[in-house]
């Protein structure tokens, strides 16, 4: 059974405020971090998260980030 629009749009604010609360523990924070809401909505079947944009520093910060991950 197809997850209803509703439901897909539920889990990936669910998982957008998970995203959220991880980058923000690392000291990251993308300002523009959202649910796609056309695809949340719509007939795909998995909603997009949108990363957006953020500045030289916030970029700079997830680098550093996922480098000391890879480590």
């Amino acid at each position: 059974m197809a997850l209803r629009s509703s439901d897909r749009l539920r889990a990936a604010e669910e998982v957008v405020a998970q995203l959220r609360g991880e980058l923000g523990a690392v000291g990251v924070t993308l300002p523009s971090l959202r649910v796609d809401a056309v695809t949340a909505t719509g007939d795909a079947p998995f909603p997009l998260v949108e990363l957006g944009r953020c500045n030289l520093d916030t970029a700079m910060r997830l680098v550093a980030v996922l480098r000391e991950a890879r480590r």
